[in-house]
């Protein structure tokens, strides 16, 4: 998401933290900063927009040395802005810190601090890391920044910088990367290997709950609990696009192996497991506001209109209210009844889909409260929507979703959750099983990625393939649309995605011998009906890979391949069934020589109607 490079030693700071910024772009940004010591003070130079900018607003850069923190800003609180870009300092502006992830905390916390008497003047949750720091300052920084950490929840990676201690970083880290390069005389710190390669290949790597005090030259490791820890220099062999990619041949691929992070990122401070609801500050929807609501109409495209074919799902499940879900190219030539007594949900990764803002502007001259679902604070949904909620997938550089995509589903399924709380149609009882079955997903997800080793091994059994067929009931059709996709946006094959109790009106004759059928099987309820439609594609000699949870072995007896996802609740499963979906799309497209993430004719971001 963002990027953070760090300095310490007698070469031009400014130049080399700048440097290193900039190998950082690929991640996407909308601010930057930086803060250097110069005559015994902290100086700070930040801007939103891009680094070129900075650059200019900088001058003799070569001038100084010393240690140095950057930042380049993906906003997840606050607006891209000057004021809420990093670095942030403490009142007396004695200590700057840069920071990636998000303070779960920040708001009880800012409260006990501004009681304390501190000022804040951004609008974001990285600002509380640095007068916290303030606060437990005693002459060692070091020990500040691990007393400080100490009261953080959520996820972080911290770099600190004192004016009174000079010749020295402190950093720390918690779900969220952060390595430390080894220098002659002069060490650094970055979130990530692309920042070093042009300074140096020999790095450590830290490990969740670890700090680290840097200095020209020596690096000190401890354990939040003060343990010294030893570490291996880990040697750095590849080029520097490959790093970029994190050791991932592709963008699409680390994408996908990013999932998890992300689902972290969009639950965090949004699930209260101790009283067992969820927390949407953003969301300002009240009860009888709520109760109001006769429709919801979901809007979006592509990818997001799966999200929103789920979304439908999780709506009239938890609220028993009536859903629909429209594609935007279509839902402003239908004449759709369209009034205050409808809530529209928008859902567009870049918040800049044109279908999707021209419907989100023709709800609102109809009177409709409008919320956006978006990845990007500041786009033109994020802005015009009534309210908002964010994802917080991180930049996309693949045009393929896919980490959008869960972030999406996992936005909406908190949102119903919500509402059912705000509603009092949920059981408290099933809420607070829901929630505690949400908060495991991440590590589910992680298990589910351990199918790409067998996905890899089949998928070169389709790679002359010209059609493949996906098939799947209730929960599991938009996830075989969604799978579809992914397959024809980057292998070119033609593929097309059915509710499989469709298959008898009219599909079944394009079924003969190996004809590749992808079918899922996932939700209990319905799970006699799928099998009894596999059957039917088997009776048709069809090709046939199963996707079904793990223990269930009756399925791998009627089929050709069979790939397992962890157990889950059923209402999650679209979160963890997708991701073989999306692997099986890599794969095929990487053995058919396919530009995996940037397929022909297809942009990231469709701002055309």
């Amino acid at each position: 998401m963002c990027g953070i490079m760090g300095y310490v030693g007698s070469g031009e700071t400014v130049s080399i933290i700048l440097d290193g910024l900039e190998k950082l772009e690929y991640r996407g940004y909308d601010s930057v900063g930086i803060a250097t010591i110069q005559n015994g003070r902290i100086k700070t130079c930040k801007t939103a927009g891009r680094l070129a900018t900075l650059r200019k607003m900088l001058t003799e850069t070569g001038k100084r040395s010393g240690a140095g923190i950057g930042h380049t800003r993906w906003a997840t609180h606050g607006r891209p802005s000057e004021r809420n870009a990093h670095p942030h300092l403490d009142c007396n502006q004695r200590i700057a810190v840069v920071h990636n992830g998000i303070i779960e905390n920040y708001q009880e916390l800012r409260e006990q601090l501004q009681k304390r008497g501190h000022i804040f003047i951004s609008e974001t949750d990285t600002e509380v890391v640095s007068h916290l720091i303030e606060d437990y300052y005693e002459g060692d920084l070091f020990a500040a920044v691990r007393n400080a950490v100490g009261r953080l929840r959520g996820s972080y990676a911290l770099a600190v910088l004192s004016a009174d201690e000079p010749d020295k970083l402190v950093v720390a880290r918690k779900s969220s990367p952060l390595v430390i390069g080894l220098g002659a005389f002069e060490n650094y710190v970055a979130s990530d290997i692309p920042a070093l390669l042009d300074k140096t290949r020999d790095i450590y790597i830290l490990d969740d709950d670890e700090l680290a005090e840097v200095t020209a030259t020596t690096v000190r490791i401890t354990k939040a609990d003060g343990t010294a820890v030893g570490k291996e220099v880990f040697r750095v062999e590849w080029d520097a696009v490959t790093a970029e990619k994190n050791g991932y041949e592709h963008f699409m691929r680390k994408e996908i192996h990013e999932q998890p992070q992300a689902l972290q990122e969009t639950m965090a401070g949004r699930i209260d497991l101790e009283r067992g609801v969820v927390v949407l500050p953003e969301v300002k929807i009240g009860r009888e506001e709520l109760a109001a609501i006769r429709r919801i109409q979901l809007v979006a495209c592509g990818t997001a209109f799966h999200a929103g074919m789920v979304g439908k799902y999780i709506f009239e499940k938890l609220l028993r209210i009536p859903a629909e879900v429209d594609l935007a190219s279509e839902y402003r030539y239908r004449q759709a009844i369209i009034g205050p007594e409808v809530l529209t949900i928008v859902i567009s990764q870049s918040g800049e889909t044109a279908d999707t803002l021209a419907a989100l502007r023709l709800s609102k001259t109809h009177g409709s409260k409008v919320l956006g679902i978006t990845n990007v604070i500041g786009s033109s949904v994020a802005r015009e929507a009534d309210e908002v909620i964010l994802t917080q997938a991180g930049p996309e550089i693949a045009v393929a979703s896919t980490k959008a995509y869960t972030t999406q589903l996992l936005s909406l399924y908190l949102l119903g959750i919500y509402f059912a709380q705000v509603l009092g149609t949920l059981d408290d009882g099933l809420r607070q099983q829901l929630l505690a079955e949400m908060y495991l997903l991440p590590r589910l997800l992680e298990k589910t990625l351990a199918t790409e080793t067998k996905i890899k091994e089949f998928a070169e059994d389709f790679q002359a393939k010209e059609s493949i067929f996906f098939i799947g009931r209730g929960l599991d059709y938009p996830s075989s649309m969604e799978g579809a996709l992914k397959l024809k946006e980057i292998s070119y094959i033609n593929a097309q995605a059915y509710a499989a109790g469709e298959l008898k009106h009219g599909t079944l004759a394009l079924i003969e011998e190996g004809v590749p059928v992808f079918a899922l099987a996932t939700q209990p309820d319905l799970y006699e009906k799928m099998l009894s439609n596999i059957k039917e594609v088997k009776a048709r000699e069809a090709t046939v890979v199963a996707l079904v949870n793990a223990g269930d072995y009756e399925t791998e007896k009627s089929v050709d391949y069979a790939l397992y996802i962890p157990k889950t609740h059923p209402f999650f499963t679209p979160i963890l069934s997708v991701v073989p979906l999306q692997l099986f799309a890599y794969h095929v497209a990487k053995v058919r020589g396919c530009d995996v993430d940037k397929p022909r004719n297809l942009a990231k971001s469709v701002t055309v109607e």
